[in-house]
């Protein structure tokens, strides 16, 4: 499994409660463009209508190799495959319990590209401030454990 990019703003943002993966469509030239790692997930979210789920504003740069014919529009909606039962799931969640659908990571699982999403509540700014609390006191005992010589 080769991860080819990372949504780092989402486990700041959200409480990540279920992930699930899934198979993204792409086309030729978007997936080399992803070989290449030119990908930016940071402003993108999921949404579903009627009973196709996708993810929107998620930047795939252009291929500069690719046709003239090829796609151009980096931020197209672009299909996520999941089975009909865990979209029933997911619907039922994000329409009853004010769940959120964001995309976490986007890797190669053998020759197929797969995207990480997950259920999450977003958090308040109290929740924000302590988890940054927490980030710097790991950051500040790794440190300490570094210098100590451990």
């Amino acid at each position: 499994m080769k991860i080819i990019a990372v949504n780092k703003s989402a486990s700041f943002e959200y409480f990540i409660e279920e992930k699930y993966e899934a198979g993204i469509v792409l086309e030729g030239n978007e997936i080399k463009s992803l070989r290449q790692g030119a990908v930016n997930m940071n402003d993108s979210f999921c949404f579903l209508r009627g009973n196709t789920l996708s993810v929107k504003n998620m930047h795939v740069a252009l291929y500069d190799k690719s046709d003239a014919f090829s796609t151009k529009d980096t931020r197209r909606d672009r299909k996520l495959l999941l089975h009909k039962s865990e979209l029933s799931k997911i619907a039922g969640k994000i329409n009853r319990q004010g769940y959120t659908l964001v995309p976490l990571k986007l890797y190669f699982k053998d020759s197929l590209v797969k995207i990480e999403i997950a259920l999450c509540k977003g958090k308040h700014t109290y929740d924000k401030k302590q988890s940054i609390a927490e980030r710097d006191v790991k950051r500040d005992t790794e440190r300490a454990i570094k210098n100590a010589g451990f």
